[in-house]
């Protein structure tokens, strides 16, 4: 297979700029380094204990139409589509793949002393990690489903912004496939900063998520957060070596003792993957703080032990729908004591020991959706739009070592609708639990649904609507809401129950400023209301159904894969006692809007 034999081409519209005097010329030279400088520190910006969903990289738009134009080194003939290509019974011939840096030094406006230099500094992802993560080879009979689900499993990758699969050329019965990706940069060595709730993260840290472009990620870090200060060192791989193998390893220090984990797997990585299998460790000592709990200490220290091997099989697709079979092995330890330093009133949780042998099954549908303009900022978005289904039972018995008799179970379910154009709904609902002694302990029932509505080409309306139902919870469990999870007008952990409902209204703005080509600018206007309340819980007094309205800033950070969206908000508490501030000042990282 060749690399890049074909000629390079623009991948953003070319735009030449009017003659500009010298000094404008100075000054935008070093506006742009400031601005780089700020980006680069901004996507550190509360990436320790941001959430992360997923692995997005925000950057301009990709505009390649699925036929043509052909490259210069190709006839200049109609190529087929890609029904006549499949029904013609083509197959893949030559895979060419293009990788291009961070920054397009062939367009004008990229074309810079900073911007060539950042691309020389960067180590571009290998060609061949690239053509492994494909999931055709030459030979193989042309299919458009196999091409799109490539481009989702490349898009996946946080060291890819975006990525693109398509037919170039068909002579002779086989296709010539262009395989286009683009980089952005990946090492981020400094300080972050988050504040959600009133509380405040911060960290000291070196983090490169594609080392030498082989997609190894390493992070050593320190981060003080709410909880705990945390010394810790990561590295993962989702392709180890080029192979469908996915590790992580997470080791910490932390003031309240430490974590060791581990993962090693071989996932259900494509809709026509056969086999799985994979396992997994936990060793976690920590202070651990109940804020809603009546009768238990409020504080105490918890020794947390999971091992989880398992194995699956499938079939593969057929039709339209993938059906997955897995049974495993998990032993899961919790154990308390009263926390150093420290004498409760109340006695800490009982311990729990649990060991099972466990049964599952799932059922997806192939149906995705490409998006622009939803979560994040001018990227391709790929949404799962078929109905899912994923159930689970367990058997935890002294005979495995447990202390304990009972069936623990787990499901969830999740589907679309589509009630205009310009609108669609995701719905998603998930149980887990266990029953010991004929009755329901520990079990959490929940459901959201997220209403994505196309006002205009710039604006969206986005609502969402959340609710949890806790059955008999472990004494070292609680539902809780505030400002890390929703009510962004709040404190941490504001509320507390067996149960909370979240309703949220965001307009979204998504404006088409681009500065110095860095970042994508766009704001939001939002309507929070919820509340977490029953099951013996205390948090006096109860200020029942809590609200707040908020303006925010959203900064797409288009060439960094560490930090995809930066939330700076404002949020006016309208409920709650009157020691809340008046308005809570919020910095996050997140990987949507």
């Amino acid at each position: 297979m060749m690399e890049s034999p074909v000629a390079r081409r623009t991948w953003y519209p070319p735009c030449l700029p009017p003659e500009i005097p010298p000094s404008k010329v100075l000054a935008r030279q070093v506006g742009r380094a400031g601005l780089l400088c700020l980006v680069f520190f901004m996507q550190a910006v509360a990436t320790v204990g941001a959430v992360q969903a997923g692995s997005d990289n925000t950057s301009p738009a990709l505009t390649m139409p699925a036929e043509g134009p052909l490259p210069s080194n190709a006839p200049e003939e109609r190529l087929p589509s890609d029904e006549e290509l499949a029904a013609g019974g083509a197959v893949i011939g030559e895979i060419v793949i293009l990788n291009e840096n961070i920054f397009d030094i062939s367009d004008p406006r990229e074309d810079n002393w900073l911007f060539r230099l950042t691309n020389r500094l960067h180590v571009k992802t290998r060609p061949w990690l690239i053509r492994h993560q494909l999931l055709f080879r030459p030979g193989d009979a042309y299919d458009r489903r196999v091409l799109d689900e490539s481009e989702r499993i490349l898009r996946s990758n946080r060291y890819f912004y975006d990525a693109r699969i398509r037919p170039i050329a068909f002579h002779d019965g086989r296709v010539t496939v262009e395989v286009l990706t683009r980089d952005v940069w990946t090492l981020r060595p400094g300080i972050s900063f988050k504040r959600q709730g009133g509380a405040n993260t911060t960290g000291i840290d070196f983090a490169e998520m594609n080392l030498f472009g082989t997609g190894v990620g390493i992070s050593i870090a320190r981060s003080s957060t709410p909880d705990r200060t945390s010394d810790s060192v990561q590295i993962d791989s989702a392709h180890i070596g080029g192979s469908r193998l996915r590790t992580e390893l997470f080791f910490a220090e932390n003031s309240d003792r430490r974590k060791r984990s581990a993962l090693l797997e071989r996932p259900f990585y494509a809709l026509t993957t056969r086999t799985a299998a994979g396992g997994s460790f936990v060793d976690d000592v920590r202070v651990d703080t109940l804020f809603g709990r009546a009768g238990v200490a409020r504080t105490f220290q918890t020794h947390a032990k999971k091992r989880n091997v398992w194995g699956g099989w499938s079939k593969g697709l057929k039709g339209r729908w993938v059906k997955r079979y897995r049974i495993g092995f998990v032993r899961d330890e919790s154990r308390f004591s009263i926390a150093p330093e420290t004498l409760p009133s109340d006695p800490v949780p009982t311990d729990r020991v649990l060991a099972y042998p466990w049964i599952g099954i799932e059922i997806a549908e192939d149906e995705f959706e490409e998006a622009k303009n939803r979560d994040q900022i001018e990227r391709t978005e790929d949404f799962s739009l078929g109905t899912r289904f994923n159930a689970s039972l367990g058997y935890s018995s002294d005979r495995f070592g447990a202390d304990r008799e009972s069936v623990l179970f787990g499901g969830l379910f999740g589907t679309s609708f589509r009630t205009t154009d310009t609108s669609v709904v995701l719905v998603d609902t998930a149980a887990n639990g266990r029953v010991e002694s004929g009755s329901m302990r520990d079990t959490t029932l929940g459901a959201n649904s997220r209403l994505y509505l196309r006002l205009s080409e710039s604006w969206l309306l986005f609502s969402l609507l959340s609710g949890r139902r806790g059955v008999n919870l472990d004494q070292d469990h609680e539902l809780g809401l505030g400002g890390e999870n929703g009510l962004r007008g709040y404190p941490l952990r504001y509320q507390a129950g067996d149960r909370s409902a979240l309703f949220t209204l965001e307009g979204r703005y998504y404006s088409s400023l681009y500065p110095f080509r860095l970042v994508r600018i766009g704001g939001a206007a939002f309507y929070d209301m919820g509340r977490a309340w029953g099951g013996g819980f205390a948090k006096s007094p109860d200020p029942g159904v809590l609200r707040n309205v908020g303006v925010g800033l959203r900064l797409g950070v288009t060439r960094s894969g560490l930090g995809n969206v930066i939330h700076l908000d404002l949020a006016y508490p309208l409920d709650g006692d009157p020691t809340i501030s008046k308005v809570q000042f919020l910095v996050t990282t997140k990987q949507s809007f």
